[in-house]
């Protein structure tokens, strides 16, 4: 019965550890997450970094915000143009995010951008492609 008792022991305690070490994330595991993609994309809006956004945005990605009474849109090689002619400035603006909407598949995550005059509200979709999270649209609104 001692024996039984240890080798359940032994299997539980293996098992335990195989598990613990299957839940281990490793650096490339890490580059297709939701959350690197979402702070990949506030590291280049809000601090000129623009190491890996290019990797995060899908091809077919669509960034909007209103203009007045007209809705201006870009895509992505316009935003990627753009961020690399701010490349190194840093905003000075106060960020938050919260996750408006997850599942498996999509996440909707609010960057709020607070500036000393304004806030600008940023509404970003990730889309999971199976291989790896990407921004496919950015809403952008200025209150």
């Amino acid at each position: 019965m001692k024996t039984l008792k240890t080798v359940a022991l032994g299997v539980c305690l293996f098992i335990a550890g195989t598990v613990a070490k299957a839940s281990t994330i490793t650096n490339d595991d890490k580059t297709t997450s939701s959350f690197y993609a979402i702070n990949t994309y506030i590291d280049a809006m809000s601090r000129g970094k623009i190491t890996g956004l290019d990797k995060v945005i899908d091809k077919t990605a669509k960034f909007s915000y209103l203009r007045g009474k007209d809705i201006v849109s870009a895509d992505k090689a316009d935003i990627l143009r753009n961020i690399e002619e701010n490349k190194g400035i840093e905003q000075s603006c106060t960020i938050s995010t919260s996750v408006v909407s997850t599942n498996a598949d999509v996440e909707v995550v609010k960057v709020d951008m607070k500036y000393e005059t304004f806030t600008r509200v940023n509404y970003v979709t990730l889309t999971n492609n199976g291989a790896a999270w990407k921004i496919t649209n950015v809403y952008s609104i200025f209150k």
